[in-house]
């Protein structure tokens, strides 16, 4: 759904494509993508009638059985675009859960993921009943649908709060770990960034782990942290947390609220950026306000432009100095704030650790 306008027409479409790759992450095939323009949604389908038609028509021609939509749908927009095309509808952020849901490996991120699911499913509850309304009226039919809908509602609030105590008492157990990790004085470092930025790459070539990668959204879910030596023999803590992505379920962001604390003990965040993506400022700017969102947006960074081998002539015998000094004489260039990288080729490493105890060094004499 986009606004009038141009860039947000754009905007709208490389939504669209990004929705489209988190369909493909979760084992979909992706028989088309529309764009509509209004300036609100519709109240009651979220598209406007001839788009509704345009989606009836596909369905014809192609036969898909799940529709995505971008934004998050309200109960009665699910229903009646369910009940009108014939087919699964789900939204973003429920497309979202399923990644994670599909993703999470440790204890802790399949608890954060089963809360964040809860959370989304409660108020869209009665949905799950709309079959009785087709049965009409009379004895038997109204009192028990209603009896056995607030059965599952009370017992998905008592299964919230289950998961949030388990959930409290992760936090409770990282927030104990930090103090002995503060108590140590050993930085901590953080990486930033939007999904498939390239993150857990370049935690593995600084830190020679064995972290698990992929080119997909949301490849790793779960936090790692690394030790880290700089070029002044100084030691750092080097923490990965999950990538950010647009549109991201408020539910994600509370739910995984023990995981991103891990944020907040960090002396300087890098944070790293996707420089082949057409997308980047945007993206950027997605990161940008989840940091603000969780109380970061004053904490000392350090921008890491990734993927720099990608945007070069591939025709060319390209070595790291010579990159390096082609994108600093198309202005790219780097200052005590930004640095130019390719993390799978191990370019401008060496030029990042020394940014990165540079900048310690400043922000402990500013403190």
């Amino acid at each position: 759904m986009a606004h009038k306008g141009s860039r947000a027409r754009q905007s709208a479409e490389n939504s669209i494509e990004e929705l489209a790759q988190l369909a493909v992450a979760a084992g979909a095939h992706v028989v088309g993508k529309i764009v509509q323009q209004l300036p609100v949604p519709s109240h009651d389908f979220y598209v406007g009638k001839g788009k509704l038609e345009e989606l009836l028509a596909l369905k014809d021609s192609s036969d898909f059985s799940v529709l995505i939509l971008d934004d998050e749908l309200t109960p009665n927009q699910q229903r009646n675009l369910e009940e009108t095309i014939n087919v699964k509808v789900i939204d973003r952020a429920a497309l979202i859960l399923d990644i994670f849901a599909r993703r999470a490996r440790t204890h802790e991120g399949r608890l954060q993921v089963e809360l964040a699911q809860h959370q989304y499913l409660l108020p869209r509850l009665a949905g799950q009943w709309r079959h009785l309304e087709r049965l009409g009226g009379g004895i038997g039919t109204r009192g028990p649908g209603e009896s056995q809908l607030e059965t599952d509602r009370r017992l998905i609030r008592r299964k919230i709060q289950r998961l949030k105590e388990q959930t409290e008492a992760i936090r409770k157990h990282r927030a104990l770990y930090r103090q002995k990790r503060q108590k140590s004085g050993i930085p901590v470092v953080a990486l930033v960034g939007y999904t498939n930025a390239g993150k857990s790459t370049l935690l593995n070539a600084l830190c020679q782990a064995d972290i698990y990668t992929d080119d997909r959204l949301f490849a790793t879910l779960d936090p790692t942290t690394r030790r880290l030596a700089l070029p002044d023999n100084s030691v750092v803590l080097v923490t990965d947390t999950v990538g950010f992505i647009r549109k991201l379920p408020p539910t994600i962001i509370s739910a995984f609220r023990a995981t991103l604390e891990e944020l907040t003990e960090a002396s300087l965040l890098l944070h790293v950026v996707d420089l082949f993506s057409p997308d980047a400022p945007e993206q950027c700017q997605t990161v940008e306000d989840i940091l603000a969102e969780l109380g970061l947006a004053d904490r000392p960074r350090i921008t890491v432009l990734n993927k720099i081998d990608m945007l070069l002539d591939s025709s060319r015998n390209w070595d790291e100095q010579s990159a390096l000094d082609y994108f600093s004489e198309q202005g790219v260039s780097a200052d005590e704030k930004t640095v130019h990288i390719s993390a799978v080729k191990g370019w401008g490493l060496t030029g990042l650790l020394e940014r990165v105890g540079e900048s310690l060094i400043m922000n402990s004499a500013v403190s």
